[in-house]
């Protein structure tokens, strides 16, 4: 009889990902701070809104407790807004890395849980560049590389605009002369 399994003393080899070699551009910290920005201030006035018709109208469903302290909503949103718009954009740009190599683009992402992703050359059928109105006056660029698998598809974000033009046309053209059959 074949043992197909390894024996039960033998634990697997541990296999470590080394990071990828390239960081975001610097100026992405400032895009990733604008967003969380406008991010805070739709929660701030949203926490706004709910505080003043909940005051307003004397909600029946809600405990007086509630009611009574609701006011601070508005605030508490603010506070920790604050503390994410300082602190997780710089996070954020030391964590997020990416690279290209001859058969694979590799990227991490991930500021609280990590995602590595190889994405095999030869499966990418599209890769496009793309630039939103707070990547524009940075002079960033996000390149989304698509695989006939969600799972498979990958994005990098804050590359200089040359640096994202250039790899999107290399990657394009190695994805078209290394394409295999299963594509």
């Amino acid at each position: 009889m074949a043992r197909s399994q390894q024996p039960p003393d033998r634990a697997p080899a541990r296999v470590r990902l080394r990071p990828p070699a390239h960081q975001a551009a610097r100026r992405v910290i400032a895009q990733w701070t604008v967003e969380y920005l406008i991010d805070v201030l739709i929660a701030f006035a949203s926490a706004w809104v709910v505080a003043a018709i909940v005051e307003w109208s004397g909600w029946p469903p809600l405990p007086g407790v509630v009611a009574g302290h609701l006011r601070w909503l508005p605030i508490v949103v603010v506070l920790a807004g604050s503390v994410l718009v300082a602190v997780v954009p710089a996070w954020r740009y030391r964590l997020h890395r990416w690279e290209v190599g001859s058969d694979v683009v590799y990227t991490r992402t991930g500021w609280i849980s990590r995602h590595w992703q190889l994405v095999p050359v030869s499966r990418i059928q599209t890769v496009d560049t793309r630039q939103s109105w707070i990547e524009r006056p940075l002079g960033l660029a996000t390149m989304h590389i698509r695989t006939a698998s969600h799972a498979g598809s990958s994005k990098v974000a804050g590359l200089p605009v040359d640096t994202a033009t250039l790899l999107a046309a290399d990657l394009a053209h190695r994805a078209h002369e290394l394409r295999d059959d299963a594509t």
